[in-house]
């Protein structure tokens, strides 16, 4: 079964709201085994949405749409499907019943045009709506399925999830499973992780190999079918292998993880401790540190240090080094991770300094970055970045690059 999800809303058009459901609506319908070829977004216009359902027809079996089920007048979404179908609304009695039900618990007053949500069309299957009014169906007109899911996703996963679901497995010839797994990698380009892989790519079939760039990471999203759920995470097992005997040591984890959430569980598992000195990152590193539930345990605390005089005053920068070599220096990002370590008595030390942007400073240009790392009280390894982005994009880069390269510190003192 081939399917293809059509958003309805003009909000979407607009960018007013993101179209969740599509994705929530795709990972849900690969785990059984449904195929999604297709999103689409039109407005509220029936004529526009009758042309997007003739397309939708034209190449897909199954037609979910989401949207347009409410009570005002460009809800539209069961009228036009009504009238492309040629089958008549009729009102279903127990949404009818909820629907007054609400207006009774929450004492307002029902418009008359409240009604119009316990519209289904005729001899559809009804899903239930336990978390709003307007219920969802699914009904079958000659070769083709169709499925009328409500706009908030907080109406919509749950209806989908507890009856969507299972109307949906009763109707499969077969019952072929899709498994996905991301790999994540940090410190190489996507073009150049291609470029490794090549050939892999070139003759993908089942699993497929689905590259994806974001703010210096690159992942891959490995997909396989099968009938039998541990047949395909075999097959996505010997593509990974292949893959990461190539690049593997740009591999950092996998699905949602982060390098932040590998950080934290790394030196929670070690019992290590952590104190961060902060210049052009202010803060971000720790902001986003103490986001993970659980990492607080490992971080002593920090310093945002922007001016020289708190480098000098509070984590004691020696003055010749600001005067000779500068804040943005190899020697100032090894004192300021050293200097903080101490003051703090934690097990690791890590600083950022640097030019973010939108100026020079001290004649370095814009995304010139030294992150400074002290491990047990050791002199600190300095690395030295060139990234030349926006301001944002260097601040967020260079947080992953402090990840990073503490990752494969630690790991390398794990393996000596």
């Amino acid at each position: 079964m081939n399917a293809e999800i059509i958003a309805v809303g003009s909000e979407l058009l607009l960018g007013q709201i993101t179209n969740t459901n599509a994705r929530f609506l795709s990972g849900q319908l690969a785990l059984i085994g449904i195929n999604v070829y297709y999103h689409t977004v039109v407005g509220d216009n029936a004529t526009r949405f009758k042309h997007a359902l003739e397309i939708a027809e034209s190449r897909s079996d199954f037609i979910i749409i989401t949207g347009g089920l409410g009570p005002t007048k460009d809800d539209l979404t069961k009228e036009t499907v009504a009238s492309h179908l040629g089958l008549p609304l009729e009102s279903d009695e127990n949404a009818m019943e909820q629907i007054e039900l609400f207006f009774k618990r929450t004492k307002r007053e029902m418009t008359e045009n409240n009604r119009k949500q316990a519209l289904i069309l005729q001899g559809a299957q009804v899903l239930p709506n336990n978390h709003g009014m307007a219920p969802g169906m699914v009904v079958t007109k000659e070769d083709k399925l169709y499925m009328l899911l409500p706009g908030p996703p907080s109406e919509l996963e749950p209806m989908f999830l507890t009856y969507g679901t299972a109307a949906l497995v009763g109707r499969l010839s077969s019952q072929e499973q899709i498994v996905s797994r991301v790999l994540r990698f940090f410190g190489i380009g996507e073009a150049l992780l291609e470029n490794e892989i090549e050939d892999l790519i070139d003759n993908q079939s089942n699993p497929t190999i689905a590259p994806l760039a974001a703010e210096g990471e690159v992942t891959l999203r490995l997909t396989a079918k099968h009938s039998v759920i541990s047949s395909a995470i075999e097959l996505i097992d010997e593509m990974e292998e292949k893959i990461l005997s190539r690049v593997g040591q740009y591999f950092y984890g996998y699905d949602e993880i982060s390098l932040m959430d590998e950080l934290a569980k790394l030196l929670k598992e070690n019992k290590l401790t952590i104190s961060c000195a902060e210049s052009l990152t202010g803060g971000m590193f720790q902001e986003q540190f103490t986001s993970i539930p659980g990492a607080g345990g490992s971080l002593k605390g920090g310093v945002i240090c922007y001016t020289n005089e708190v480098k000098a005053n509070v984590l004691h920068v020696r003055k010749e080094t600001i005067e000779h070599d500068g804040v943005v220096s190899r020697k100032c990002a090894a004192e300021l991770a050293e200097n903080v370590a101490s003051l703090m008595n934690a097990d690791i030390g890590i600083s950022f300094t640097g030019v973010a942007g939108p100026d020079e400073l001290e004649g370095k240009p814009v995304g010139t970055v030294y992150i400074g790392i002290s491990v047990n009280g050791k002199p600190a390894a300095v690395e030295k970045l060139n990234l030349g982005g926006t301001r944002a994009a260097n601040r967020i880069r260079t947080v992953k690059y402090g990840c990073y390269f503490l990752l494969k510190k630690l790991k390398e003192i794990q393996e000596a």
